[in-house]
């Protein structure tokens, strides 16, 4: 667990870190699984995973063909909403209204806040 310590950056280190805190303290069921937010300087990605099983539930990014076409114009602020909200959608289609939301070390605030505001918006619970 002490890969971070490798890191020669001091914000990465920091992310990877606060990372392996929260996960010590969160995992996700098949019932509730967690939704883990990665973002990039230029992309948003979301996946909803069983950590019981090791199976991922559902995934979307803004690098999808499917939805990059309606993404096309949108900052990126916006694109992680949109990405919040098709994620949500996918996961009630699974009849799963309850996940844990993890943050991936990320401060909760800008793009991974509006992609959690996102996924509340459509009706998921966490």
């Amino acid at each position: 667990m002490a890969a971070y310590k490798k890191i020669k950056n001091d914000k990465v280190r920091s992310r990877i870190r606060r990372k392996y805190t929260i996960r010590r303290k969160i995992s996700g069921t098949s019932e509730r699984p967690r939704l883990c937010v990665f973002r990039s300087t230029k992309h948003i990605y979301a996946q909803a995973i069983d950590d019981l099983t090791h199976n991922v539930l559902a995934a979307v990014s803004d690098l999808d063909k499917q939805i990059s076409t309606e993404l096309n114009g949108l900052d990126k602020k916006a694109k992680a909403r949109k990405i919040g909200e098709i994620i949500g959608k996918q996961l009630l289609d699974k009849k799963l209204n309850k996940v844990v939301f993890d943050r991936n070390g990320f401060i909760f605030h800008g793009r991974v806040k509006e992609l959690a505001d996102g996924a509340r918006d459509v009706g998921l619970d966490f």
